[in-house]
């Protein structure tokens, strides 16, 4: 089991992002120079009908990108849809994911922001804060920043700025794809995260994601299916 420190997530809208302004600072930037090691995917979905999330967390090994280990939880529904505070909806099914793990990941990928963020403090900070853990965002949008089209080839990126500062990098996975847009979360620093996506991608998206995303339909499926 994952140890981690977390926080109460029954907040106020405007709570919630004083909460993310006094926690910002404390994420650490640094290199993460780790070989051989698991990285966790994670992915949330809502089923706002029946007041629920279910995460799903995947752990592959690098290189070779095999499966490890699976797993998913649920949660009730208790903070709203805002942009930029999406980590008060998400975090609390992720930590019940990240809870019935035996493996212990060297990193996380979450499908979402890190420094790329208004207040400097997107999901991939708060849980990887939170978790005490490696963690970089890895989103197929971008929440703030202006940038340049990186190159065409895999690998190729190009810096994504946000109020004169580089917060993340619009990074190619592979030649000819759109890119995705990455940037540190807790524990790493932009040229790791790059490299971690980078060693987790085959397609757009890295495989740790891209599982853990099949994981939740499944789980959402069965849930629903319960349901009737």
């Amino acid at each position: 089991m994952i140890g981690y420190d977390s926080h109460t997530f029954d907040l106020s809208i405007d709570d919630a992002r004083k909460l993310q302004e006094r926690l910002a600072p404390e994420v650490l930037e640094q290199p993460f120079v780790k070989k051989n090691y698991l990285v966790a995917g994670t992915d949330v979905s809502f089923d706002d009908g029946n007041g629920r999330a279910i995460a799903g967390v995947v752990v592959v090994r690098v290189p070779g990108l095999e499966t490890v280990e699976e797993s998913w939880a649920e949660a009730r529904l208790k903070f709203p849809y805002v942009p930029g505070l999406l980590s008060f909806r998400e975090i609390p099914a992720l930590l019940g994911a990240f809870e019935v793990l035996e493996a212990t990941p060297d990193a996380v990928i979450c499908d979402g922001q890190g420094l790329a963020h208004p207040r400097r403090f997107g999901l991939a900070c708060h849980l990887g804060l939170i978790l005490k853990l490696p963690s970089v965002g890895c989103a197929k949008s971008r929440l703030v920043g202006t940038f340049h089209e990186p190159g065409i080839k895999r690998g190729s990126s190009s810096p994504l700025v946000y109020k004169n500062e580089a917060v993340g990098s619009v990074l190619r996975t592979r030649t000819g794809v759109s890119p995705v847009y990455v940037s540190t979360g807790h524990l790493t620093d932009l040229p790791s995260a790059r490299r971690i996506v980078l060693d987790c991608s085959i397609t757009r998206l890295p495989e740790p994601s891209k599982r853990a995303h099949r994981l939740v339909t499944k789980a959402m499926k069965s849930l629903a299916s319960h349901d009737r």
